[in-house]
């Protein structure tokens, strides 16, 4: 029997075991020196010694991110409509209204034209999402900001490591936030990562994510539980170590599909850019489901569409967009697929999953 090549995996060995164990043998389980430890490397080994702010997922990260940049009721914030929907419930959950732009299509990030359109008077800032692990298109993005007197929130859920012009996300906005999901590229099982522009955003967040309390029952504003524990920082620690072989390897395993897939459109790279490839996401123009259904049924291959609903379509989102016509988003949505790119590929994979796309794209799925 073929073996299934899954489109994701987490990456979690011994060294994650071990280090779970010593936490659990020390007693201190909740946020303790774990947690500011892998803050401390964390900021330094991914953007440049900002103010990073632990917390227990990435939705929380977003969330409690612009809550402390002052987001709230009567402001809207532009996002885009294809992406993970916690990209626009965290806007809605402060009270603020998302507001959806189009994406440009060779990088399914924000398209800045379709932004600068977006923008009211009513505009607290833009949140551009580093989808797929390649970067937003910053400079024009920033330029805009800039100029029309409004911030930048950086969602780099899926982007560890990625670069624009040798400036890592996470390093252009207000603040930016990281997922620690166990299909990230790296994980620390579950939980998210806030880096801050400004050490007041920082001690905001911390603020929020504490029940409003940086000390002991000084409670100083009205907070959430979203604390990180130390038994997940330290998977986060050792996963730390390893990152930047398995983007590597991510990039490597990208780099043999774009020389030998055909009859599909694989992923073009901005100039100036590093992607990461947290996921390699073709367009497939014709019966991309079929397509999914033979990758699996034919190839044991697997495959992901993200995101086959765009948000603004979405029924807990759509009453903020009524009426929105997003072409770009919409055929998006209908052509993505997400290859294997992920650091446990063998040779022998990469040659199958090549054969199995090209073979399929040839016969039309």
């Amino acid at each position: 029997m073929t073996a299934f090549i899954p489109a994701a995996k987490p990456l979690i060995g011994d060294d994650e075991r071990a280090a779970v164990d010593r936490v659990l043998q020390s007693g201190m389980v909740a946020q303790g020196p774990e947690v500011a430890a892998f803050e401390r490397e964390f900021a330094d080994h991914f953007v440049e010694g900002r103010p990073v702010v632990a917390v227990n997922s990435g939705t929380a990260g977003l969330h409690l991110g612009l809550l402390a940049a002052g987001v709230g009721p009567g402001d809207e914030v532009i996002v885009p409509s294809f992406t993970f929907a916690a990209t626009a419930n965290s806007v809605a959950l402060t009270g603020a209204t998302p507001v959806f732009a189009d994406i440009e299509p060779d990088s399914f990030t924000l398209d800045p034209v379709a932004v600068e359109a977006a923008v009211t008077d009513r505009t607290k800032g833009i949140m551009p999402v580093h989808l797929y692990g390649h970067p937003a298109r910053m400079d024009e993005l920033g330029a805009l900001a800039e100029a029309r007197g409004i911030a930048i929130y950086e969602d780099a859920a899926q982007a560890h490591g990625a670069a624009l012009a040798g400036r890592p996300v996470g390093t252009f906005g207000v603040f930016g936030m990281f997922s620690l999901y166990p299909t990230k590229n790296m994980t620390s099982g579950e939980g998210g990562m806030i880096s801050a522009a400004h050490d007041d955003i920082a001690r905001r967040a911390r603020l929020l994510r504490n029940q409003g309390m940086e000390r002991q029952y000084e409670n100083e504003v009205i907070g959430f539980n979203a604390r990180m524990t130390d038994i997940h920082a330290a998977i986060g620690r050792v996963q730390l170590t390893k990152v930047d072989a398995w983007t590597e390897s991510r990039r490597a395993n990208a780099a043999f599909l774009d020389a030998n897939l055909v009859g599909v459109v694989v992923p073009p790279v901005a100039d100036g850019a590093r992607h990461v490839y947290h996921q390699y996401t073709i367009r497939v123009r014709d019966d991309r489901d079929g397509f999914v259904a033979a990758l699996k049924e034919e190839y044991a291959i697997g495959s992901g569409v993200y995101y086959p609903i765009p948000n603004h379509r979405l029924p807990s989102l759509m009453h903020f967009a009524p009426g929105l016509d997003l072409p770009e988003t919409e055929r998006a949505a209908s052509e993505v697929v997400s290859l294997p790119v992920h650091p446990l590929l063998s040779q022998g994979d990469l040659e199958r999953i090549v054969e199995a796309v090209n073979a399929l794209a040839g016969a039309g799925a």
